[in-house]
């Protein structure tokens, strides 16, 4: 998962400061890298680094980033662990000059890889399957060999992408000279909105992965951008959009709900914050039924997703609800940490618990979701030794038992703590008393009431069926050789002394 965003400006030149804001907005998508470019008469001027938002810039690289349209990245590994060389965005010289943003994953990159070599001629420097998206619709615009482009141009390119390419795309770029633009896939798996603000003698127009980094800054939300659609935005401020898949259908991922995107954000039309409230409350009509004889006398959310859910369950079982969790908002979420030593140790630093709100109660600790149960295990631990007399756990998304391959680096399937395991057994392995999954189809349901023209959305965590049908056993175990901490671990040793940061102007 990453966050992305792109901003032109008809008026003024100080687009970078935008980004940079909106991309401190975006952080929580993305913790490993952080990049920004922007354009001024004809040339590129990037910066990007590793580390947080903050980390990667500094007034003296600010400064540099000149230009009234620019686009910026927050990165989050999905199959491998830090690495400079990946962090985005990316770019070529041909044709134009493109800059390119990528949230999503591909499932086809192989192919496409060797496509590029052996087809189109096109080198592919990293092992990022976002240089192959770019490089991939590089290709195709290349191909109309024309002098100067226009948005009919842009949108035969994106037409060509689709064809080609599988998985799940939400991306932005940028020509030099030109505008910015903007594409999601035919199943809108990634969110894209777009939006506006009115300045002093012209208009701002903004493409960004959450609505929360438009209306944060000002801007006023236009609309999301439809599954397999494009949009372009010219330096004169037109906007043009127009439909580039033959059959989309949308199908958005679900667990943006759940854990990814903020609470204050809305996508696809749906509220996250009141995505989360329905599910606390299925949650708590689950509790009713299932655990009717247990006397539950506090309930503690795990920060920070879990908040919305945990007061709604709370309101609805008539039950105290008690902030007894205060996080160190200094520690990155330990959810897309790249090993498992490295997650188990932040924990601790993470969290701490307040005594009085456990000592001598039944407490039910509610988290959004639980996939290696690590940060499960050690917080009703750390539960027991502040004095609670009985610790139960409620999930408010299902088991978690099949990889994510659509850009979440959910771990491989053996290393779910679900794998394998009913209910009871979850509960046993994180040492709660009890333990329970909020049901797929109350899930469904709470997302779906935000915006009821979806009809589907990617489970593919929950129930192992993929959106694009292209999903193949030979496939997984092949992420799963890639993503189990094993591996992660020998690529932070490979990627050890690989370069960090770049600058270009």
């Amino acid at each position: 998962m990453c966050g992305i965003v792109g901003i032109l400006s008809t008026t003024k030149k100080d687009t970078a400061v935008y980004i940079y804001d909106a991309l401190t907005i975006l952080q929580h998508r993305g913790q490993d890298a952080a990049g920004i470019v922007t354009s001024h008469k004809g040339r590129f001027y990037m910066r990007k680094a590793n580390g947080l938002v903050s980390d990667a810039f500094r007034t003296s690289h600010m400064t540099r980033l000149i230009g009234d349209m620019g686009i910026g990245h927050v990165r989050y590994p999905t199959a491998g662990s830090s690495s400079g060389a990946e962090a985005q965005p990316f770019y070529v010289n041909s044709p134009y000059g493109i800059a390119f943003a990528h949230n999503g994953n591909l499932t086809n990159t192989s192919q496409l890889a060797e496509a590029l070599y052996g087809e189109d001629l096109r080198h592919i420097n990293t092992n990022s399957d976002s240089e192959i998206l770019l490089n991939v619709f590089a290709s195709e615009l290349s191909k109309l060999q024309k002098h100067r482009i226009d948005e009919n141009d842009i949108f035969s390119a994106v037409k060509g992408v689709n064809k080609r390419v599988k998985g799940a795309y939400a991306s932005i770029g940028m020509i030099p000279g030109y505008g910015i633009f903007g594409f999601r896939d035919p199943n809108g798996i990634r969110p894209l909105i777009l939006g506006k603000r009115k300045t002093v003698g012209g208009t701002k127009y903004m493409l960004a992965s959450e609505s929360v980094a438009l209306t944060a800054l000002g801007y006023e939300v236009t609309r999301d951008v439809a599954p397999g659609e494009a949009v372009v935005i010219n330096r004169k401020g037109e906007v043009y959009a127009h439909q580039c898949s033959e059959n989309p259908k949308h199908s958005p991922c679900i667990f943006e709900y759940v854990y990814f995107a903020r609470p204050d954000s809305v996508i696809d039309q749906i509220s996250v914050y009141k995505s989360r409230l329905r599910m606390g409350q299925k949650l708590a009509e689950k509790i009713k039924c299932q655990w009717p004889e247990d006397k539950i006398d506090v309930v503690i959310p795990i920060p920070d997703s879990a908040r919305v859910s945990a007061l709604s369950l709370a309101q609805s079982l008539g039950v105290k609800y008690s902030e007894g969790l205060i996080k160190n908002r200094y520690i990155a979420r330990t959810f897309i940490m790249p090993g498992q030593k490295q997650r188990k140790k932040s924990v601790r630093q993470k969290l701490s618990a307040i005594g009085l709100e456990f000592k001598d109660k039944n407490v039910l600790l509610v988290d959004d979701s639980i996939v290696r149960g690590t940060t499960s295990k050690q917080i009703v631990q750390m539960a027991r030794d502040v004095g609670a007399k009985k610790v139960f756990f409620a999930s408010a998304a299902p088991a978690v038992k099949f990889p994510n391959v659509y850009g979440i680096d959910m771990a491989s399937s053996k290393e779910f703590i679900a794998h394998n395991k009913n209910t009871e057994e979850v509960a046993k392995s994180i040492s709660a008393d009890k333990l329970i999954y909020q049901d797929l189809d109350d899930l469904i349901w709470s997302v779906s009431q935000g915006n009821p023209e979806i009809k589907n959305f990617d489970c593919s965590c929950f129930d192992g069926e993929y959106v694009t049908g292209d999903i193949s056993k030979e496939y997984l175990d092949h992420i799963e050789s890639i993503r189990n901490d094993s591996a992660k671990l020998m690529h932070d040793i490979n990627q050890s002394s690989e370069l960090i940061c770049e600058d270009i102007e």
